[in-house]
């Protein structure tokens, strides 16, 4: 049931993209795309990134939308438990972006990525 779950998510953010609603849409890809990875589903898993990616019609970085706000959770000094709680995301989700952002910045520490958050603008 998960990874059907999961589909329904892709389903829903491609309607909410057609009808105009990018943040609706990014957000139910992402929650797919976590749910596919945690399933270990990597075909389903890189279909919903693509989509995520589809959407960005501005480059961001080299972080996805969701991760860049993880990040600027993070920065404020938040937990993985209040990240969750405040985005409606598993520890477990949490806990794969913060694990991405360190992969994808080349960094190895909530310190280094707080750090990247101020010199870069994502946190106020």
């Amino acid at each position: 049931m998960p990874y059907e779950a999961a589909r329904c998510r892709v389903l829903i953010g491609r309607a909410c993209r057609a009808l105009g609603d990018e943040p609706s849409a990014l957000m139910d890809f992402e929650a797919a795309h976590a749910e596919f990875l945690e399933l270990g589903a990597a075909p389903a898993a890189a279909w919903a990134a693509s989509l995520i990616r589809e959407g960005s019609d501005i480059a961001q970085g080299p972080l996805s939308p969701r991760e860049t706000e993880v990040l600027r959770l993070v920065a404020s000094g938040e937990g993985n438990r209040a990240i969750a709680a405040e985005l409606y995301l598993s520890e477990k989700t949490v806990a794969r972006h913060i694990s991405n952002i360190f992969l994808k910045l080349g960094l190895s520490s909530r310190a280094a990525a707080t750090r990247y958050a101020f010199e870069h603008g994502l946190a106020g």
